[in-house]
């Protein structure tokens, strides 16, 4: 019978594969990326280090670190840049957790959340992530169109239009009209607008983090917004 591999075998085995990824693409991003960009991480920031981190931590470097731990990018994006504030992590984590599985949202509704708030910040890297989720998860061609360049949401359904609408009104006019905000809670109800305003609110959120530790597209991969 097989020996079981331990925790701490699998949490060598996915460091030493990440280093070998990382390895890989040092050479090119180096010499592409501004001088102040870690070839490794892709950001201003290096990757964090596990052993420096405590247990609860740890276990948020695992989640990230994991195929299957339920992040897009892994450590080389978002999820690497919150565990330089470890008690960040932390507590955020949950939050994430909650507003992309346990809200009751499809996933077409939250990936066209996500991809307005990156719209509306003009963020490479989040549209670049979360563009083939939302194909996957069933968003029309029509729809990534009118999101990716600005277009009217005249023709698109109901609740995509909706989406695209209110986050347009809450993080660029900065005001939500009364008929909008009407039609937002008669087709998704007050406790998912909170959720679906505090999703989007997320992502903007993210997107000045990545801007500012100007996280790198991967190597090859073109600026996908106009």
């Amino acid at each position: 019978m097989a020996r079981k591999t331990t925790r701490r075998e699998a949490s060598g085995l996915i460091s030493a594969t990440l280093a070998a990824a990382a390895a890989k693409s040092t050479e090119v991003l180096a010499a592409a990326a501004p001088s102040d960009i870690d070839p490794q991480s892709g950001g201003r920031l290096p990757l964090p280090r596990r052993e420096e981190l405590d247990p609860d931590a740890q276990r948020i470097y695992d989640e990230f670190a994991s195929p299957n731990g339920g992040s897009l990018r892994g450590l080389r994006g978002p999820g690497g840049l919150y565990l330089h504030s470890p008690k960040l992590a932390t507590r955020l984590r949950p939050l994430i957790n909650y507003l992309r599985a346990e809200t009751g949202f499809s996933g077409r509704t939250r990936e066209i959340a996500i991809l307005a708030a990156a719209r509306e910040c003009d963020s490479q890297f989040e549209w670049a992530a979360h563009e083939a989720e939302a194909i996957r998860q069933g968003v029309p061609t029509a729809t990534l169109d009118a999101i990716k360049r600005r277009k009217s949401t005249s023709g698109l359904e109901t609740a995509d239009a909706i989406v695209i609408d209110l986050c347009r009104a809450a993080y660029h006019a900065h005001k939500v009209p009364s008929d909008l905000y009407a039609r937002a809670i008669n087709q998704f109800g007050k406790q998912q607008v909170v959720d679906l305003v505090m999703l989007m609110g997320y992502y903007v959120m993210t997107a000045g983090l990545l801007t500012t530790f100007d996280m790198q597209l991967d190597d090859g991969v073109k600026p996908p917004l106009p």
